[in-house]
């Protein structure tokens, strides 16, 4: 890892957190202090998670952390209380950074320290790519308390916005670990861990422990206590998995059987492709259902504003890549549809820890082809269960079938014609793809759009 740190701490054993005889009841149990307290109760948070019990009362010791916990445990509020807490007793600028993999974990992450930290006077500033850098620029010069960032976009500015650095940093948060290193962020990482100072607190944490968490544990943190939630890989309790097993031809005719199946419920439906999360909502929205795409290749604002309509409800389907599948807290999904099953079976525990959150439960239904059986086996290997099938009308399913090979047709055309716009503008990747994504949203059903 970086060259700059410390080794002498890789040397020392991690301890094992015991688990406390009685368990805490409240935040203030934990130590957490009247004035934030107040804030987790206007939030709604009335009890503290499995993570926040181990991880919080440590980090309030002065202790670096690592969190190893499942997706939707409630680990933003693990670091961020111990952070804010930090602030109150010494206020200064520029505290605490939190590296996040994605741009929308980001933002969500920043809401939280937003919301908690709003009757003290936290300021907090996100720092991702696909945002104009100037504004950024700007915003780091104010000296917010907390920065936000994606690797990539913090280096830039380290590099080249003057008079912006990270010398005084008490606090670094690395949220989902595992995650940045396997999207090839190390160099970067290693070039943030150069320029802030060793003298600080670190967090780490992650879903899962692999080779390059532990380097980077050893590189970056100082005899860490691990506070583990969930060592085992697991998908909660109330969650109800299915699958369906279909022919491959026949997908589009199922996922609108579902959809029917289901309706009034909320669905995240998971592509593995931006074109195909694109023509999937299209085809929805032929047959009119209200279905929104959230992808790699569409502008931030119009990533978050895809999501804000779904959390919201104005949206009651969100198709979506992997960009979406992790970190982030949408609170009403009812059911998760893995259209296409995911390659990496842990991208599976993140894609259905989307639903049944807090307590909630929630369904997730995988769509098997003949093509998908060894990954579809490698994913019960993984959760250590078989899934039943989904109970289904296979003759209403084929009733579908024309009507949906209509849609098609409309959701080719309409995606050629989007390509055919991108081509004739060349403009950046932000404005291209707003084209022809702004005008379906507010399109709504189909309609001949202007150029």
């Amino acid at each position: 890892m970086a060259a700059g740190e410390e080794e002498g701490s890789a040397a020392e054993p991690e301890q094992e957190q015991e688990p406390a005889a009685e368990e805490p009841r409240t935040f203030k149990d934990l130590g957490v202090t009247d004035v934030l307290c107040e804030a987790c109760d206007q939030l709604g948070w009335k009890v503290p998670t499995k993570i926040q019990i181990e991880a919080i009362p440590v980090a309030l010791q002065g202790r670096d952390v690592i969190g190893l916990a499942e997706t939707g445990s409630g680990k933003t509020g693990a670091f961020a209380l111990p952070i804010l807490q930090a602030l109150l007793e010494t206020p200064q600028r520029l505290f605490a950074l939190v590296l996040t993999p994605t741009r929308e974990l980001a933002f969500q992450i920043s809401e939280q320290f937003e919301a908690l930290g709003s009757s003290i006077g936290v300021q907090s500033t996100v720092i991702v790519g696909g945002i104009d850098t100037m504004s950024q620029s700007l915003a780091l010069a104010k000296k917010p308390h907390v920065i936000i960032a994606t690797p990539g976009r913090l280096v830039d500015h380290l590099e080249n916005t003057k008079g912006f650095n990270l010398r005084a940093l008490k606090f670094l948060v690395m949220d989902e670990a595992d995650r940045i290193l396997n999207m090839d962020f190390e160099t970067e990482v290693d070039k943030i861990l150069k320029v802030i100072p060793r003298d600080r607190k670190t967090f780490l944490f992650s879903a899962t422990m692999t080779k390059k968490v532990q380097k980077l544990q050893r590189a970056a943190l100082k005899n860490p206590v691990k506070c583990a939630v969930s060592s085992k890989y697991q998908t909660v309790e109330k969650l109800q998995q299915y699958y369906i097993f279909i022919p491959s031809k026949f997908k589009d005719s199922y996922l609108v059987y579902i959809l029917n199946e289901l309706a009034g419920n909320s669905f995240m439906i998971f592509c593995s492709t931006c074109n195909n999360t694109q023509r999937t909502a299209l085809l929805l929205r032929n047959l009119g259902f209200t279905a929104i795409p959230l992808h790699g290749q569409m502008s931030q604002n119009k990533r978050l504003g895809s999501l804000n309509k779904f959390k919201a409800k104005a949206r009651s389907i969100l198709l979506a890549t992997d960009v979406a599948s992790r970190g982030l807290d949408i609170p009403h999904v009812d059911v998760v549809i893995n259209f296409d099953i995911p390659t990496h079976s842990k991208d599976y525990i993140h894609r259905v820890g989307r639903t049944a959150r807090a307590g909630r439960s929630g369904k997730s239904i995988t769509f098997v082809t003949q093509y998908d059986v060894e990954l579809f086996q490698r994913i019960e290997h993984l959760i250590g269960k078989k899934l039943p099938a989904f109970p289904m009308q296979e003759e209403e399913v084929m009733m579908l079938t024309e009507r949906v090979a209509e849609a098609q047709r409309f959701a080719r055309m309409e995606l050629r014609e989007q390509g055919e716009k991108k081509r004739s503008r060349n403009d950046d990747d932000d404005t291209e793809e707003a084209i022809g994504v702004r005008n379906k949203v507010a399109g709504g059903k189909k309609k001949k759009r202007k150029a």
